[in-house]
């Protein structure tokens, strides 16, 4: 679970606290994230930075069942770098689930995620897709493309932010986005 950002277009509500620790209905964003994992789901890594320490004294090293290990992600570098900090807790055939922690998504959504056995991305369709992760698809549903935020989207299909992947992710390096950042 990717959580290392600092929230900036949330402010001020992130001046002193990290998105993922934001509040819903009583909990933090992050709790809510955790609690609708799949059951398969047993170990969790926590990518983080901007007010770290918030999110680990708050969660620890357990969460219910979940183990959950934390790796600090320092500067801003995008989600493909954050990803990377990763690849040497993955074992090479072992599939993974990647999550951003702001984003929020139905436990029977991920369920059928994680559970389809292959390479899974969850979509939306977005009426301003410029915003996000913008998904090329061919007429068999297989993703052929993924272009970040572009200024003209070539679909209205969006990334939610949840995929399954493994560690085969690695040998593809991102490009580096005209913000400088290095976007999965």
């Amino acid at each position: 679970i990717l959580a290392a950002g600092e929230g900036v277009r949330m402010r001020p509500l992130t001046n002193d606290t990290p998105k993922p620790m934001l509040q819903i209905l009583g909990r933090p964003i992050l709790e809510h994230i955790l609690s609708n994992l799949p059951s398969e789901i047993d170990e969790v890594v926590l990518v983080v930075n901007y007010f770290k320490e918030r999110i680990i004294n708050h969660l620890g090293n357990k969460f219910g069942d979940l183990t959950i290990n934390y790796i600090e992600q320092e500067g801003k570098h995008g989600t493909y770098k954050a990803l990377e900090l990763c690849k040497d807790k993955v074992k090479d055939d072992e599939k993974f689930l990647v999550l951003y922690a702001d984003d929020l998504h139905g436990s029977q959504g991920l369920k059928e995620c994680v559970a389809c056995g292959q390479y899974a991305i969850l979509m939306y369709e977005a009426k301003d897709p410029k915003k996000f992760g913008v998904l090329e698809i061919d007429k068999n549903g297989v993703v052929i493309g993924i272009e970040e935020k572009p200024e003209v989207p070539k679909t209205n299909l969006v990334s939610t932010g949840a995929m399954v992947l493994d560690n085969n992710i690695f040998n593809f390096p991102a490009r580096q986005h005209k913000n400088g950042e290095y976007y999965l």
